[in-house]
């Protein structure tokens, strides 16, 4: 069959559900990552045929999509800044935001020309932040928190992919108050989307994302910025950093959670979107620094 035949049944079968863009990016996605063709194919050579061996992955990527699948898992990988990630429904697929978060943290950094630092990352699912932060501040010390295990293998599995060194620890931040380590550096993107934000949200990411990295419930929704802040006053070291990605609709009252805890300087960023959804606060506890 012609691919560009094929380009036109996944916009037929698509276009109901994904806006037209968004149909096209699966299509490229997927050419590249089962055959191995370049975007531009097509515009150099229109009557290009693939063979019914080539077809099957990519009808059966079809098929999936119209499930509604997100295609990073039909792929079963995505790009987080310069990383390719392993992702599979035990992990959430990273966000733009999130990238924004890391280059925050990554800027700061380079400015204070600090190098050997020690980070923890709370709710590292695929491992998105760790691995980027290890792999552009080599001469840091990089922890890995997440309460899942299977995130956890995930994420291990990406360290080695791309060959950087992460300790990993499988706890859930709600029970734990403090480890033998002090930090430089506390970043956490955790479960913020109450229940009643669901239907604001897509059936791609509801029907496949795992629930336990993304909701909390109505009546509770700060509950582990709460328990990530308790954590990091008990193990930052004087003057550490906490970075957190926040729900847009709870910034402020998030914001509060931390002025009432006494960090200082704090400061609340929106994204790319415009949304608010980056905050930073700095923990000035006079405890020693060991």
């Amino acid at each position: 069959m012609l691919l560009r035949d094929i380009k036109n049944i996944f916009h037929k079968e698509l276009n109901t559900l994904y806006p037209k863009e968004e149909v096209s990016s699966f299509f490229y996605l997927l050419i590249e990552h089962f055959l191995g063709l370049e975007r531009f194919v097509l515009a150099l050579q229109p009557d290009f045929v693939l063979s019914k061996k080539e077809e099957q992955p990519l009808f059966q990527a079809l098929s999936e999509l119209r499930l509604l699948r997100p295609v990073q898992y039909i792929m079963g990988k995505t790009h987080f800044m310069d990383l390719e990630l392993t992702v599979n429904p035990n992990v959430l697929i990273p966000r733009p935001e999130t990238e924004e978060l890391v280059r925050w943290i990554l800027n700061d950094c380079h400015a204070d020309r600090r190098e050997s630092i020690t980070i923890l990352d709370i709710g590292t699912g695929s491992g998105c932040i760790a691995l980027t932060l290890a792999k552009n501040c080599p001469d840091a010390q990089v922890y890995a928190l997440d309460v899942s295990e299977q995130a956890l293998e995930v994420a291990q599995g990406n360290a080695e992919q791309n060959e950087v060194e992460i300790t990993f620890l499988n706890a859930d931040i709600r029970n734990l108050d403090t480890l033998d380590i002090s930090f430089d550096i506390v970043v956490s993107n955790p479960p913020y989307v109450r229940e009643t934000e669901k239907k604001e949200m897509r059936a791609n990411v509801t029907d496949y994302e795992p629930k336990e990295a993304l909701f909390v419930p109505d009546n509770d929704p700060l509950l582990f910025y709460s328990a990530i802040i308790q954590f990091s006053k008990n193990n930052l070291k004087k003057r550490g950093s906490l970075y957190l990605e926040v729900n847009q609709y709870l910034a402020q009252e998030t914001r509060q959670l931390l002025e009432d805890q006494n960090f200082t300087d704090i400061e609340l960023r929106k994204d790319l979107f415009g949304n608010d959804r980056m905050l930073k606060g700095r923990w000035k506890n006079m405890r020693s620094e060991t």
